[in-house]
């Protein structure tokens, strides 16, 4: 019998909850130094993984910040969950869904394949965990205090318990990974 695929939500946080400005920005992911920052595991991560989650802001950016020149994450297979329709964006390893963030989680983990990233957006990460969906929290908490913008966490209407892996901190930035108790 396999073991099933687990589900990860690998993501930035400011030390007061969220993972990107009021606008959307994420300018402000570094560490106290001026050098570029570390890894915080993601290296081990894309090794883990064959799938990735993510909300059609997420993708958006993605595309035209932050790797503008070529697909951020290739030979990975790549969900984008919309609303609406994409205009002809599918192409090779993204595909778009209507699916809703616990559904194509559970239809991903009965298909074979290794782990599953949960990338962004926060509404997508806020509805797995509702659901009950995550299975570890990568968070790397950026030494940052924004005051506003997009918070990752909301209110829960189940609590979830977790237990600590691993913790680094590099550069002011802490990263701490938990599993579900």
């Amino acid at each position: 019998m396999r073991e099933k695929r687990k589900v990860i939500l690998y993501i930035a946080v400011s030390v007061d909850g969220f993972i990107a400005d009021e606008k959307g920005g994420v300018d402000w992911l570094q560490g106290e130094a001026d050098s570029p920052p570390g890894d915080h595991g993601y290296k081990e991560l894309m090794k883990r993984i064959d799938t990735i989650v993510m909300g059609m802001r997420t993708y958006r950016q993605v595309k035209t910040e932050l790797s503008p020149q070529e697909w951020a994450y290739p030979g990975k297979r790549c969900h984008v969950i919309s609303h609406e329709p994409p205009d002809g964006e599918e192409e090779g390893e993204v595909s778009f869904t209507q699916e809703s963030p616990p559904a194509l989680i559970d239809r991903l983990r009965s298909e074979p394949g290794r782990d599953i990233w949960v990338c962004g957006g926060a509404d997508i990460a806020r509805q797995l965990m509702r659901a009950d969906r995550i299975d570890e929290y990568h968070l790397s908490v950026i030494p940052v205090i924004l005051g506003s913008g997009i918070r990752l966490f909301d209110q829960q209407e189940n609590r979830i318990a977790l237990r600590l892996l691993s913790q680094s901190a590099e550069k002011g930035i802490v990263t701490c990974v938990y599993a579900r108790r």
